[in-house]
């Protein structure tokens, strides 16, 4: 199967299914459209439009021609394929409160979205927390992702939300990444949590891909003007 995605740095409902099958070793090939979003008819939306009429990735192609769009469909169908991993918990209330969580982060946190979209290279540890003093809309988005990781935690035991890595974590992974690039202020538990998703192979080879794609799309860049100095 290939997985087509944006750019690294930005994408984050790409990272999640990326993320999902190479924690998983689950074999695909990646197909990378740059994210150009200058026209309806931009090379990106043209690529786009042979695989998808819903114009947004990621999309998951199968060899026989099967499309799957939207990253919680793909993280089933993922999982249907695949009932040899623990893609969700085995337990069925496990598995429906980790659905629940996925739901929440799929739909909700809109102002945590728009005020610290996903920027992996770009060094703004010193805006987190100014976001943070002055927007009460990322403090309400924080506070409840921080008690849905605390609590899941608490509850599992950990390391990860359900125990064993699973969807919820490479759910969450994007929301771990802001709070790094942002410097965003959380509890312990959520920043040891951070430290560990960000430890497993797969956040560690996007993270690095992303680093090394030394592009800059302006429209996904609200708080630079240039791309960062590089030695």
């Amino acid at each position: 199967m290939q997985l087509i995605i944006g750019n690294k740095n930005y994408s984050s409902w790409s990272m999640r299914p990326w993320v999902l099958l190479k924690q998983f070793g689950i074999p695909f090939t990646e197909r990378k459209l740059r994210f150009d979003f200058s026209s309806p008819g931009s090379a990106f939306y043209a690529e786009l439009a042979r695989v998808t009429p819903a114009g947004k990735v990621p999309v998951l192609v199968e060899d026989d021609g099967l499309e799957v769009w939207d990253s919680l469909a793909i993280t089933e169908y993922i999982a249907d394929r695949h009932p040899e991993h623990p893609v969700w918990p085995r337990h069925a209330r496990q598995r429906a409160r980790a659905r629940s969580l996925c739901a929440e982060m799929h739909a909700g946190f809109m102002r945590l979205r728009s005020l610290c979209p996903m920027n992996i290279e770009a060094p703004l540890q010193h805006l987190g927390p100014e976001l943070f003093a002055r927007e009460e809309g990322l403090r309400s988005d924080l506070a409840r992702v921080g008690a849905l990781i605390e609590d899941a935690l608490r509850a599992s035991g950990g390391p990860f939300l359900f125990c064993a890595f699973g969807a919820v974590d490479a759910y969450y992974a994007p929301v771990a990444m802001r709070m790094c690039s942002y410097g965003l202020p959380v509890s312990d538990t959520v920043a040891g949590y951070v430290e560990r998703l960000a430890g497993t192979a797969g956040v560690r080879e996007w993270v690095a891909d992303a680093r090394a794609e030394h592009d800059f799309v302006a429209e996904d860049e609200p708080y630079r003007q240039a791309p960062a100095a590089r030695a």
